[in-house]
């Protein structure tokens, strides 16, 4: 097979927006990361772990060109000593540990500093993903599919069928190949739509390569290590601990905050006047977005700011239709905006892949993430899980709001 990830800028740009932060702030923390399939009748077959195997050795050949560091240069809130670490950066192939063992016949773990293994999440999902399409399935019916469904999506947006408003591309990590993402991106930036405009895309290679925007900030990994990484830190507080590092290392630029890492009601306990203010909006990640969209802006209310002034980013499991009804509720009172990932990079008539890779230690320490759905965590440690939640719960049956 062709090697899947030819460019060390193709992952989502929160990658870069946290490894500026990752490198100044806590270069010495450590991380331990699990590869985990959610779908129940997907089974990975030997060959298919050693091409997965053969597919993360060439990707941890690459290093960054300087062309790719000019572009990063470009980006407003990187600095010039991070661009300079990533001269010398590169993966790690020593980092992952690989075997067909698993549940679903194949184990990904990899283990290091939180630089490093931070990194290797993106590309890892995007080569398994790959991997599994072109070998299970007539690979040439699916793209020939695939390809028929993007332009009738493009024409239902051009004709006003679907209005979304502002959107981007978010599906590296379960597309169905590196040729079908940049189809789908090269497609939805050429056309011209009435209700809706296409931003850009998380995929740094893409957005360079089609003079877009590159989109993203903060991942659940960011809250998660930042807050329950340091064993001195009470879990509860994470948020706070990760809005305040992240102010630190950006101010007002790159201001966009995830919510639900261990809940949005614990969330809104920290993001109070001054990150509220700071930080030009939220993200939803999990749980009723029309619950959570009212929330917020009841919340932007009770501050005393204009909702219309933020944005509510809608990236849970969207198709344009979620979306149009998401953007018709809200489009008045707030400014809203819509990351699609799976529906826009993997539509076909077979069943996309749940495939996750998440943060599961750091320095040694479990970590936890309690969203505002079941099912969307995995933490190893069910008593750290315990705790985790206790820890919530107390604090918002007994703290004072501030």
């Amino acid at each position: 097979m062709e090697q899947i990830i030819n460019s060390l800028l193709e992952t989502d740009l929160y990658k870069f927006s946290m490894g500026q932060a990752i490198y100044h702030q806590f270069p010495g923390y450590t991380t331990n990361w699990t590869f985990r399939c959610r779908n129940k009748d997907v089974v990975f077959t030997e060959e298919m772990v050693e091409e997965i195997k053969s597919q993360i050795r060439m990707y941890c050949d690459l290093s960054f060109t300087e062309e790719e560091l000019d572009y990063l240069k470009g980006i407003t809130w990187f600095k010039q000593s991070y661009v300079d670490f990533l001269r010398l950066w590169h993966p790690r192939y020593e980092d992952f540990t690989i075997s067909s063992e698993g549940e679903k016949g194949l184990s990904i773990e990899t283990n290091g500093t939180w630089l490093n293994t931070s990194m290797y999440e993106i590309p890892t999902l995007a080569i398994v993903n790959e991997v599994y399409f072109r070998m299970k399935y007539d690979y040439e019916e699916l793209e020939a599919d695939f390809a028929g469904r993007l332009e009738r999506k493009v024409q239902d947006l051009q004709s006003g069928a679907y209005a979304l408003g502002a959107f981007s591309e978010f599906g590296v990590r379960r597309r169905l190949s590196a040729s079908a993402q940049e189809l789908a991106v090269k497609a939805l930036k050429e056309a011209d739509y009435k209700d809706s405009l296409f931003v850009g895309t998380s995929n740094v290679y893409l957005a360079k390569k089609f003079d877009l925007t590159a989109v993203g900030t903060m991942a659940h990994e960011w809250i998660m290590c930042v807050g329950q990484g340091n064993h001195k830190h009470n879990p509860a507080y994470s948020n706070w601990y990760a809005l305040d590092a992240w102010v630190k290392e950006y101010g007002v630029l790159n201001g966009i905050a995830l919510t639900d890492t261990i809940t949005t009601d614990c969330f809104l306990r920290d993001f109070q006047l001054t990150y509220a203010t700071l930080f030009s909006g939220v993200r939803h990640d999990s749980g009723d977005p029309y619950e959570w969209g009212e929330k917020l802006i009841r919340h932007y209310e009770t501050l005393g700011i204009d909702p219309r002034t933020k944005t509510l980013l809608f990236s849970d499991s969207l198709d344009f239709e979620r979306a149009t009804a998401l953007y018709r509720h809200f489009k008045d009172r707030a400014g809203v905006a819509f990351g699609i990932g799976t529906f826009i990079s993997n539509d076909t008539d077979a069943p996309a892949l749940n495939i996750v890779m998440k943060v599961t230690k750091c320095n040694g320490q479990d970590v936890a993430k309690i969203s505002d759905v079941q099912g969307k965590g995995m933490c190893k440690n069910a008593d750290y899980v315990d705790y985790l939640n206790r820890c919530i719960r107390w604090r918002l049956e007994h703290e004072k709001h501030a």
